[in-house]
C-alpha cells in the first residue's frame, strides 16, 4: 500500500481509535539481550511486517509467540521479521530502525510504553499502522495503534487469587521477577481483589533463578504461614516448587503461563495451576490483523483489546495441553 493511502487511512480511522479506553494488558516473561531474528517468505505484493518484543533469546514464552507470528506469515504470505530486547532503550531504536526500513506494519510489545511511545507514535506518523501485544493495552489506542493483542492482567490475577482463594489459600506470596513492568504488579494486584486480601510481594531477578530460588526458599522458612506462592513466570515457577520443598512448606504453588517444567509439575502435583494467556495468538493475530487492514482497511476490537486469555490449566485439562506445548503451540 502506499504511504499516502496509509496515511489516509489512518486519519480516518483516529476518532474510533481515540475513543476507546482498555485496561493495561502486560506481562509474559521478557528480560535480556536482543535474540536473532526470524524471518518468512514475503509474497501478496511483498507485504512486510516487523514484530519487536521485550523478550529474550531462548525464552519459552517468547519463542512461542515468535512462532506464532512466523507461522502466520508462511499461511498468509507475507514477510516477518522478529527481534526483541529486554532493554526498553534497545525496543525503541527496534522500533525506529523498523521505521527506517518502511515496512508495512509493526507489532511491539510495550512493558514500558512510556520509553516506547516516541517510536511507536514515529512510526504511526509515519504512516505505518501498528498493533500493539501482551503490554501496554491502555497506552495502546493513545498512541495511535490500530489494535491490541494479550491478556488483561487484572482480570487474569483476579482469576489466579479467585483459584488460590478456592483451594483454600490465605496468605499468598507473589513472585515478580522483572522490576519496572507495570503488567506484572497488575499481575498482583489482581490477585489480591481475588484472594480478598492482599498478597505480599517479593522482588526476585529473572536473571538469576538460583538467587530467586533462595530468595524464595527463605521467606518461606521465615514466614510459615504462608500458603501460596503465585508466581509470573514458567522458570521462576519451577524454582519456586523446588523452593517449597527446600523449606519444608506445603503452600500452593501456582503460576502464570506454561513451559514444559510447568506442564510436567501439574501433572505431579508440585504446582497446582497455570495462568495461561496463550501466547502464540499473541504472533499469529497481529499479522492477520495487519494483513487486512493494508488489504481492506480492516480493524478488529473497536479500539477495545482483542483478549488471548486467561485460560486456567490444571489436573483436569493438563495431559490435553502437554500434546499441544510439545508441538511448541502453548
Amino acid at each position: 500500500m502506499a504511504r499516502r493511502t496509509r496515511l489516509l487511512a489512518l486519519a480516518l480511522a483516529a476518532p474510533l481509535l481515540m475513543s476507546a479506553c482498555s485496561t493495561d494488558d502486560s506481562g509474559g516473561s521478557g528480560s535480556g539481550s536482543t535474540s536473532g531474528s526470524g524471518e518468512s517468505a514475503a509474497a501478496d505484493g511483498d507485504l512486510s511486517f516487523a514484530v519487536i518484543t521485550h523478550g529474550s533469546a531462548g525464552d519459552a514464552f517468547w519463542d512461542v509467540v515468535q512462532k506464532g507470528a512466523e507461522a502466520a506469515g508462511d499461511d498468509l504470505g507475507v514477510g516477518v521479521d522478529y527481534q526483541s530486547d529486554g532493554d526498553p532503550q534497545r525496543q525503541s531504536q527496534l522500533i525506529q530502525a523498523a521505521v527506517n526500513s518502511d515496512v508495512d506494519g509493526i507489532v511491539v510489545s510495550m512493558a514500558n510504553p512510556d520509553a516506547l511511545q516516541d517510536s511507536v507514535e514515529a512510526a504511526v506518523s509515519a504512516g505505518i499502522p501498528v498493533v500493539t501485544i501482551n503490554s501496554g493495552a491502555d497506552r495502546s489506542a493513545a498512541f495511535g495503534a490500530i489494535g491490541h493483542v494479550g491478556q488483561d492482567e487484572t482480570i487474569a490475577g483476579q482469576g489466579a487469587g479467585q483459584r488460590l482463594a478456592q483451594d483454600g489459600a490465605k496468605n499468598v506470596l507473589c513472585v515478580v521477577h522483572e522490576a519496572g513492568n507495570i503488567g506484572l504488579e497488575q499481575r498482583c494486584a489482581g490477585a489480591s481483589q481475588g484472594l480478598g486480601s492482599n498478597v505480599k510481594l517479593l522482588q526476585v531477578d529473572i536473571n538469576d533463578l538460583q538467587a530467586a530460588q533462595s530468595t524464595i526458599t527463605s521467606q518461606l522458612q521465615s514466614d510459615p504461614s504462608i500458603d501460596g506462592v503465585l508466581t509470573l513466570n514458567s522458570a521462576v515457577a519451577s524454582v519456586a516448587a523446588s523452593a517449597a520443598s527446600d523449606a519444608g512448606s506445603d503452600a500452593e504453588i501456582a503460576t502464570f503461563d506454561l513451559n514444559g517444567d510447568v506442564i510436567a509439575a501439574i501433572q505431579d502435583g508440585s504446582v497446582a495451576f497455570a495462568v495461561d494467556q496463550q501466547q502464540y495468538e499473541q504472533g499469529y493475530l497481529p499479522i492477520v490483523m495487519l494483513k487486512l487492514y493494508a488489504q481492506n482497511l480492516n480493524t478488529v476490537g473497536g479500539g477495545q483489546p482483542v483478549l488471548t486469555g486467561p485460560g486456567i490449566v490444571d489436573s483436569a485439562n493438563v495431559d490435553a495441553i502437554a500434546d499441544l506445548a510439545s508441538s511448541g503451540t502453548r
